[in-house]
């Protein structure tokens, strides 16, 4: 829906690009508002903005005055009449709180209420693939913990349907996927929430969690025993380096693909001590320099998702610009050659590499 500035609070969502007098944008679509981007909006005399209708904690965004009751999204082809993908990731944030608070009290999971939290969104992944990937502009650092565990869940259920599993196996990794952080629950809030860096003693802490997030599930008679395995299991990793045991190859696949998703949406999310990454930059570290820690196999279905682009697409770059693939190298298919619109310049992105993809723009690079 489209409203003026004078109605913008904290907390909405942009639903498209907000452009002034050149072709790139000075606030990119998904972003979270806040005052000064309030304040920016009106220096640019931008009278009114598209947003979406949940606010970033999962409220709904009720305002004395609608422009316009719908805005029309290229390349969007989620079911007609439904919530979009914000609104059901939000929604499903915002439950998913609740669950974690009263895990905080004491109460025991409820499996049933999980599985009703991450289904909506899972058992549609065919129709949010694009919208999947542009979760790292929703992250916040308050709502961090809680966006993760689904963004995580939802993460392991691409990756699964892309290796060809089974669907009970996808809703199972789905839910294993954002229970592998409930023991977080169990780690004292000024732990969980320092803004900045652990010391030694307090990061042991924090990898006791797989821990008690198997303690909290152990009993289920819902989840699979592979299932309560992967949560268990989530952060080691394949050369050994991982924790709570140093497993090499007696690793759950389910864990070595929530491995994965864990990984790639912590490092493209804003947290608390660490700026959030371009998905493709997140990408080549997992790839490169973590070589050797993560499923090869895993790793590839999930780069299938964000590198499904073609000679001609559109892309927006890290610095704000706009530009078409005119090659790709198939050795480094992450750092094409962009021809930059405004200018005409030629970027080889192999050899900037300050530079990398944010996201691809147009309707046939649209990640599916």
């Amino acid at each position: 829906m489209r409203v003026s500035i004078a109605e913008l609070l904290e907390g909405c969502i942009l639903a498209e690009d907000i452009f002034s007098l050149t072709n790139r944008p000075i606030i990119a679509k998904k972003t979270v508002i806040n005052q000064e981007l309030i304040g920016i909006l009106s220096a640019f005399l931008i009278p009114n903005v598209a947003v979406e209708k949940t606010l970033i904690d999962g409220q709904p965004f009720i305002p004395s005055e609608i422009i316009e009751e719908e805005i029309e999204e290229m390349g969007n082809e989620q079911p007609h009449n439904e919530q979009t993908f914000t609104d059901l990731f939000l929604n499903a944030v915002k439950e998913f709180k609740r669950e974690f608070l009263s895990w905080q009290s004491g109460l025991p999971v409820d499996i049933i209420k999980i599985r009703k939290i991450m289904m909506p969104l899972a058992e549609n992944l065919d129709h949010y693939y694009s919208e999947l990937f542009t979760l790292h502009h929703l992250s916040t650092m308050e709502e961090y913990p809680f966006q993760h565990s689904i963004s995580v869940g939802l993460f392991s259920a691409y990756i699964g349907r892309k290796l060809n599993y089974k669907n009970a196996d996808i809703i199972q990794l789905s839910i294993a996927g954002c229970l592998a952080d409930c023991g977080m629950a169990k780690v004292p809030e000024k732990i969980l929430f320092k803004k900045s860096s652990l010391t030694i003693d307090e990061f042991e802490e924090i990898k006791q969690h797989p821990y008690y997030s198997f303690k909290m599930v152990q009993n289920s008679s819902l989840l699979a025993g592979g299932t309560k395995l992967a949560i268990l299991q989530h952060h080691e990793r394949l050369d050994g380096s991982g924790y709570p045991r140093g497993e090499t190859n007696r690793i759950h696949s389910f864990a070595k693909i929530i491995a994965i998703a864990d990984t790639f949406h912590a490092l493209t999310s804003e947290r608390l001590y660490r700026r959030k990454q371009s998905p493709f930059k997140v990408l080549e570290m997992m790839k490169q320099d973590d070589f050797g820690k993560f499923d090869l196999t895993s790793l590839k279905a999930l780069q299938s998702g964000l590198l499904n682009y073609s000679i001609g697409s559109t892309v927006k770059l890290s610095n704000g610009q706009v530009g078409e693939i005119i090659f790709v190298n198939e050795q480094n298919p992450t750092r094409p050659m962009i021809k930059l619109i405004a200018s005409d310049e030629i970027i080889q992105l192999e050899k900037n590499r300050q530079i990398f993809i944010e996201e691809i723009t147009n309707e046939n690079g649209v990640v599916k």
